[in-house]
């Protein structure tokens, strides 16, 4: 673990220049606004370790898939959000010095990201080699206000000269993705144009055709005082800029700020988005870097009023949620369906900023919660856009009659990974959407989604579960061979139980859809099986057979599930007995040792328990979980939640805060030693789950809301706020009692450790936290 960031409840904090960690401080100190998005990197000039990145959300590249055989069915390509045009670069020289913190001495160096305002500041002084000093201060931001735009406030210091100091700010389109998979460039430059203090490129992906317009706007103050300068407007492929000297005296300070847009051609014509790129810049420059940042704090209070966790007693826990919640809310608002959220968000190009099962198993229930139902509804509504891909995907398999298998890894809806033991064996993915739909339908209460889109996607997925299941005559049961479960560190295994368990659930919940959806709207479901050309009573009867014959391994003298057959067979450790210094075992053992190992990269059989732990007892959830957690590395970023969230079922409260930590703080502490490439953005939605659902105990009953909320011993209170069917409620839980917040105009009643608490509206309730909680 690195553990350089300074605890602080609001704020994520780097004192002190750390060289060798400035890729991953980059990637803490990201910041974006749903459209676009920018790592942290410095506008200066760098020569040390840096990964740039500047990202626009929706476009992307179909990069070839690099392996040395194919297969029939294997991906063409693989999709990867690209790295865009650098808008933030302002470079510096002192009198035929270059301002280059890898090339000078560094004092008072601090780097900030305020996560309770959204903006990103840094501070130093630098020493050149003849012996000058500067101070630089800087605060930028995407607004989420105009969220096609970006602002800079640059401001330097002489401290011991005179001099004439030379400010470039510019536009570099000339850049590359570090993950190309032949080192290819993706962009082709369309136009430029530069002025007096502006200047505009646009570009074009190779491919795929998208446009990208970037402007910018300069002004520069001396003293706060706006002055008039000269500019030299600088073209070179793909790159535009103005150059300025300017008289600098000692004390004096020079504030450059730059105001800088990103259109896409998803949102604008290619004919005219240089206009519309000016018309934008005009729009945030007449508003003043003041104005913008005012409605930038502004606009992310409302965010933290209906978004904030608030945790007394534990700094390290209260800042690693904030973050969570904070790169969350810059990755995805909700506002156009035909974005999602990739793993990475704007952080980091790592998996391709694609769209994976983590958004409905992981993210779904944060938006869920904390967002209007529309945001939530989007996420499925873009699925259903894409179920015709999905349809050509299973397709390509050799499934046919409208199965439909959806991507591990999607763009557009088209299967883009790039490793065959994910592209066709990870099909647990299928079950993930149907989950999300019943989520979303148990959450909310919303089953006219049923009829207007869920019981389409229902029906193409089971068809996939129906055809890829096969009858075994040895145990005149339903078999699944040849699969990867979320345990990645197993591939192609015969019955792994997880997938088993969700494909029969599938199923069985796409009966009941199919009864709901009868019954809300006949004709509506007569129209629709007659386009889908769905045999209900075959299909359905076929289906009920797989439910009642699926066959799921267990161990009966241990009382558990089998993650897969013969995983008896394996060598049984406990994570304790790896060798010191082995660890994680991904960059230190060959594959093939992984693959031989008992050793779970993640939640597996856990998993299923997780989504469907009112299908068991307490005691089976219990004794699998003992099993299972001893042997899990938690070498993916979806791991400690979900056992996070099982611990606080169990009432093991050490270890379900153990595992919030971890989850929390995974990229702050940089845990598993990758967050350099990026932040992991789907797995913060396990962190809210993780207290939401774990410490918070929220779960829907039959309709209704239950909690059953404690605090971690070392924790003085924990409150939450929850959106459900309407209602707006704070929950605050301390060592002694609960406090139920019903801001609503109705009164509500949900369950609180069992029991019915009706409150008011516009009123709140105190009941005691029961001794055994």
């Amino acid at each position: 673990m690195k553990q350089y960031i300074t605890l602080d409840p609001w704020s994520i904090v780097e004192d002190g220049f750390h060289r060798q960690y400035n890729e991953v401080t980059e990637s803490l100190m990201s910041l974006g606004n749903g459209r676009m998005g920018q790592r942290g990197n410095f506008e200066e000039k760098f020569s040390g370790p840096t990964l740039q990145g500047n990202y626009v959300a929706g476009v992307y590249y179909p990069d070839k898939t690099r392996v040395g055989w194919w297969k029939n069915g294997y991906p063409a390509y693989f999709a990867k959000v690209l790295n865009a045009a650098n808008w933030i670069g302002i470079d510096v020289d002192i009198e035929y010095e270059s301002l280059d913190l890898n090339q000078c001495e560094v004092r008072d160096f601090r780097r900030v990201l305020n996560m309770q305002e959204g903006y990103l500041e840094r501070s130093f002084v630098a020493v050149l080699k003849s012996g000058k000093m500067v101070q630089v201060s800087v605060k930028r931001f995407c607004s989420i206000v105009d969220d096609e735009a970006g602002a800079i406030r640059y401001a330097i210091t002489p401290l011991n000269f005179d001099a004439k100091i030379t400010v470039t700010p510019y536009i570099d389109g000339d850049i590359r993705n570090r993950d190309a998979n032949y080192d290819e460039t993706f962009w082709d430059e369309v136009r430029k144009e530069t002025g007096y203090g502006e200047a505009y490129i646009e570009l074009r992906t190779r491919k795929t055709g998208f446009h990208v317009a970037t402007g910018m706007a300069v002004e520069i103050e001396q003293d706060g005082v706006k002055i008039d300068y000269q500019s030299q407007p600088i073209k070179y492929e793909k790159y535009v800029a103005n150059r300025m000297t300017l008289d600098c005296q000692q004390g004096q300070e020079t504030a450059i700020y730059k105001y800088a847009v990103n259109l896409s051609s998803l949102n604008y014509d290619p004919d005219t988005i240089i206009q519309e790129a000016r018309k934008a810049i005009q729009h945030i420059s007449r508003k003043g870097f003041d104005r913008m940042l005012f409605e930038q704090k502004q606009a992310w209070a409302d965010k933290w009023k209906m978004n904030d966790i608030v945790i007394a007693g534990d700094i390290a826990a209260q800042q690693g949620i904030r973050f969570n919640i904070f790169q969350l809310n810059q990755t995805y608002t909700g506002e156009d369906e035909r974005l999602n959220i990739g793993p990475k968000g704007f952080t980091g190009e790592k998996y391709g900023g694609s769209t994976y099962w983590d958004t409905e198993a992981y993210c779904l229930p944060f938006y869920l919660s904390t967002a209007d139902q529309k945001v939530a509804r989007n996420l499925l509504v873009y699925r259903y856009k894409q179920l015709g891909k999905a349809i050509e995907n299973a397709q390509k398999l050799g499934f046919r009659a409208g199965a439909a298998l959806y991507p591990m890894v999607t763009m557009n809806g088209e299967e883009c990974h790039n490793e065959w033991e994910i592209t066709f064996e990870e099909i647990h993915r299928n079950g993930a959407i149907a989950y999300a739909i019943y989520d979303y339908v148990r959450y909310t209460g919303d089953e006219r989604y049923l009829v207007e889109y869920g019981l389409e996607v229902l029906i193409a997925i089971s068809r996939f579960w129906s055809q890829r299941v096969n009858w075994s005559k040895v145990k005149k049961q339903y078999v699944m061979l040849g699969v990867t479960g979320p345990n990645e560190y197993e591939n192609n295994v015969n019955n792994n139980w997880y997938t088993n368990y969700i494909a029969a659930w599938t199923l069985r919940y796409t009966i009941q859809a199919v009864e709901i959806v009868k019954t809300l709207d006949p004709e509506k479901y007569a129209e629709l099986i007659d386009r889908l050309h769905f045999r209900e009573d075959k299909e359905i009867e076929k289906a009920q057979h797989i439910v009642d014959n699926m066959y799921l391994p267990q161990d009966e003298e241990r009382g558990i599930f089998l993650q897969q057959e013969g995983f008896l067979d394996k060598d049984l450790m406990t994570v304790s007995e790896i060798p010191k210094g082995q660890r994680p075992i991904n960059q230190n053992w060959s594959w093939d040792r992984i693959l031989r190992s008992c050793f779970i990269k993640q939640a597996d059989v856990l998993q299923g328990l997780y989504f469907f732990e009112d299908e068991f007892d307490t005691e089976t959830m219990r004794r699998n979980y003992s099993f299972y957690e001893p042997m899990t590395v938690h070498e993916s970023s979806l791991s400690p939640c979900v056992h996070s969230v099982q611990a606080s079922k169990l009432g093991m409260k050490e270890k379900a805060y153990e595992m919030y930590l971890r989850t929390a703080r995974l990229d702050l502490d940089d845990y598993n030693n990758d967050t350099e490439d990026g932040c992991h953005i789907t797995s913060m939605a396990g962190t809210w789950l993780a207290v939401i659902k774990g410490f918070g105990g929220l779960r829907v009953e039959n309709d209704q809301l239950s909690l059953s909320p404690y605090c971690p011993d070392n924790w003085q209170s924990l409150a939450f706020k929850i959106r459900f069917r309407g209602a707006l409620l704070e929950i605050t839980t301390t060592q002694q009692d609960i406090r139920v917040h019903n801001f609503s105009n109705s009164p509500v009643t949900i369950r609180v450790h069992g029991e019915d608490v009706t409150v008011a509206a516009k009123s709140q309730k105190s009941v005691m936290t029961p001794v055994a909680a």
